[in-house]
C-alpha cells in the first residue's frame, strides 16, 4: 500500500471519529461457525415440513399442526425413498437378497424416518413449541414407526430384533481398560 493511500485511510478515520462516528474496523474479526451435520439436517427437515404444511389445501399454520399432519407427512416422503419394500404379492417378499429386480415401490427406510422424527421433535421445541404439545412426540407417531419397522423387516425377510449388549463383553472391555490404565500408571 502506498503512503498516500495510508494517509487517505488515516485521514478518513480521523475525520469520522472527529465527527462523533466510530469507523468500522478495517479487518472485522467475525467468525462464522458452520453448523454441524446434524444441525444442518435438522434445519432442512424443519423447512421441508414447514413447506409441506404451507402446500396443504388450505395451508396449515404451525400452531395448528397436530399428529395427524405428521402422520400424513411421513407417507408423503415415501416418494423420495430409496429402500425397496416388497409387497405381499411379490415373489421376492420375505427374501433378504432377491435374485432379480421387481416392480415393488421404493420407500423411506424405517431408520431414516425414525431419525427424521427425532430431529423434527427437537426442531419443534427449538422453534418455540412446547414439549407438551409436540406433535412429533405423540404416541400415534411411535405406533406408526413401529408398524413401518415391522412391515419393512417382514418384506425384506429380516426379522427385527433389538440388539442387546452382552455383559461378558462389557466386563472384558472394562477389565482390559482398567488393566491398561494400571500398566501405564506403573510405567
Amino acid at each position: 500500500m502506498s503512503s498516500s493511500t495510508e494517509n487517505n485511510i488515516h485521514d478518513g478515520l480521523s475525520r469520522s471519529s472527529a465527527a462523533g462516528h466510530q469507523a468500522p474496523p478495517l479487518h472485522p474479526q467475525t467468525t462464522v461457525v458452520p453448523l454441524s451435520r446434524y444441525e444442518s439436517q435438522k434445519r432442512r427437515d424443519w423447512n421441508t415440513f414447514g413447506q409441506y404444511l404451507r402446500n396443504q389445501k388450505p395451508p396449515v399454520l404451525l400452531a395448528q399442526c397436530n399428529s395427524n399432519h405428521v402422520l400424513d407427512f411421513l407417507p408423503y416422503l415415501d416418494q423420495f425413498g430409496k429402500t425397496k419394500v416388497h409387497l405381499h404379492g411379490c415373489v421376492f417378499f420375505g427374501q433378504p437378497d432377491p435374485p432379480a429386480p421387481c416392480t415393488c415401490p421404493l420407500r423411506q427406510a424405517w431408520g431414516s424416518l425414525d431419525a427424521l422424527i427425532g430431529r423434527l421433535r427437537a426442531a419443534y421445541e427449538e422453534n418455540g413449541g412446547s414439549p407438551e404439545t409436540n406433535p412429533f412426540g405423540n404416541g400415534a407417531i411411535r405406533v406408526y414407526l413401529r408398524e413401518v419397522r415391522e412391515c419393512q423387516a417382514k418384506a425384506r425377510g429380516i426379522p427385527y430384533k433389538k440388539k442387546k449388549k452382552k455383559r461378558s463383553q462389557l466386563r472384558t472391555i472394562g477389565d482390559s481398560t482398567r488393566t491398561g490404565t494400571r500398566q501405564s500408571a506403573a510405567s
